[in-house]
């Protein structure tokens, strides 16, 4: 983009760049912030007779020079960058994965007129692969429209010999992730790649959370409301990690990660949460050694509830066609379909590459009497050796409906799904499940769906009209 302004700047040409991405975080935090970096180690003493940019210039998203000014526009408002003109003409797409179709094509109309002495138009698409789908995927794979595309495949080996990678880190993620996941495809690989058949999150559908927790987290991470839970994965060996998943409303907050940890002092950092802020309860892996924790907590008299992931289960799926062979399954697919697109979700989950591994690791089969299967721990374990201890506890710290009491007296806490589910119909508590999946708050607390393709920037008085912002408040 710099050659591009300085060389056409000098020869007098009017010039014009365009440059969008998927998400308006990713223009604001990463593209723009890396030409200011890349400005800033130009040899200005062969360049414009040693006149670097002045701050009038080259601002936070805009660069205006003689001649011409480079620009950043959301994705999703097409019309922000489809009437950009010029003599010489540059379009910028970072992240191209992410960008609706409808952009791409809103900018066609400025290569209408470029060559045969009318003037000149570039496009320039970046981005790691995805799932095998959308305009980015079809440029790559030069199908029948696209001949005037000229695809590069920067593939590990390309990356590894550049210093951009090492051996040691791709060895490291093929163990993390798994060689067939659609993580490691994707992100090491630089493959095209889904496991959505199989897997029960697609990694487009958590990536897409990310994306939220990142517009959250622009937003000055404003209070997200309740229910407030903490889902807690106990290690199981010694390889394994505790996990503490913070949630507050559709929010997961943090993940804080421990290892070779006693159940006494997992026990007391969840208790120091607790003791710190009365709204939250606690979900606990009861299974096997979290069950040393359940028992603690309750002996505290803290709030929590104990996830038992082998009890049956006798709920079906959201198309009420499928059962579950268990609480694990039930709760997997929970999380599934409260990240569906189709259901404007608004969840948000932290940018961690780890989490996104775990969620998408998972498979999943349906039995010959019509139930969900969930690939259990130990098959995971034994298919990728390790665990998926992040994705569990934040699959928990969505599902306190599935958590269970005390037995006997012990008081049901607030915050919890079900507390009022005592005499209920199950007609009534499967639509009251229902709601939860789609992410209508606990407790009378409403939120915004995420419903377009793309971050903008926003008038906070008009926010509450843009689906894809959510009016933090």
């Amino acid at each position: 983009m710099l050659w591009f302004a300085l060389t056409r700047d000098a020869a007098g040409v009017d010039w014009k760049v365009a440059t969008t991405a998927g998400s308006w975080h990713q223009l604001t935090q990463y593209l723009w912030p890396e030409i200011h970096k890349w400005a800033g180690r130009i040899r200005w003493d062969l360049v414009r007779d040693g006149r670097p940019f002045t701050r009038q210039e080259l601002q936070n998203l805009n660069l205006r020079l003689s001649c011409g000014h480079a620009f950043a526009g959301a994705s999703a408002n097409a019309a922000l960058i489809e009437g950009a003109h010029a003599d010489s003409l540059l379009f910028v797409y970072d992240e191209s994965k992410a960008i609706p179709a409808g952009t791409f094509d809103a900018c066609e109309g400025a290569f209408s007129g470029a060559g045969e002495g009318a003037g000149e138009a570039f496009a320039l698409a970046l981005s790691t692969p995805g799932a095998p789908q959308g305009r980015f995927y079809d440029i790559c794979r030069h199908r029948a429209g696209y001949e005037d595309w000229h695809p590069v495949h920067v593939t590990l080996g390309d990356a590894m010999a550049a210093g951009r990678i090492t051996a040691e880190w791709a060895d490291q993620r093929a163990r993390q992730w798994g060689e067939a996941s659609a993580i490691y495809q994707n992100r090491v690989l630089g493959e095209f790649y889904a496991s959505d058949e199989d897997s029960v999150i697609p990694l487009a559908w958590a990536e897409a959370a990310v994306e939220r927790w990142r517009a959250w987290e622009a937003a000055g991470k404003p209070d997200p409301g309740r229910p407030r839970v903490i889902g807690v994965d106990v290690a199981y060996t010694g390889q394994d990690r505790t996990v503490l998943a913070v949630r507050n409303g559709p929010v997961i907050t943090e993940l804080r990660r421990s290892v070779k940890e006693d159940t006494m002092q997992t026990t007391g950092r969840v208790k120091a949460i607790l003791d710190g802020d009365d709204s939250y309860t606690a979900v606990v892996d009861a299974i096997g050694i979290g069950a040393g924790v359940v028992d603690r907590l309750r002996e505290q008299g803290a709030k929590v509830l104990a996830f038992n992931a082998s009890k049956g289960s006798k709920a079906k799926d959201s198309t009420r066609e499928f059962g579950y062979t268990g609480r694990r399954s039930e709760a997997w697919w929970t999380m599934r379909q409260a990240l569906d697109p189709s259901g404007n979700p608004d969840i948000c989950l932290p940018d961690d590459e780890m989490l996104l591994g775990d969620l998408s690791a998972p498979q999943w089969t349906v039995t010959s009497s019509g139930r969900i299967q969930v690939e259990s721990k130990d098959e995971i374990r034994k298919r990728l050796g390790r665990s998926t201890d992040d994705g569990d506890a934040v699959v928990q710290a969505f599902v306190p409906h599935l958590g269970e009491y005390a037995p006997g007296s012990v008081r049901k806490w607030a915050g919890a799904a079900d507390l009022g589910d005592m005499g209920v119909s199950e007609e009534t508590k499967a639509h009251k499940r229902m709601r939860e999946i789609q992410g209508k708050a606990a407790e009378g607390i409403d939120d915004a769906p995420w419903d377009l393709d793309g971050f903008g920037p926003q008038d906070e008085r008009d926010l509450s009209t843009r689906g894809n912002v959510r009016s933090w408040r």
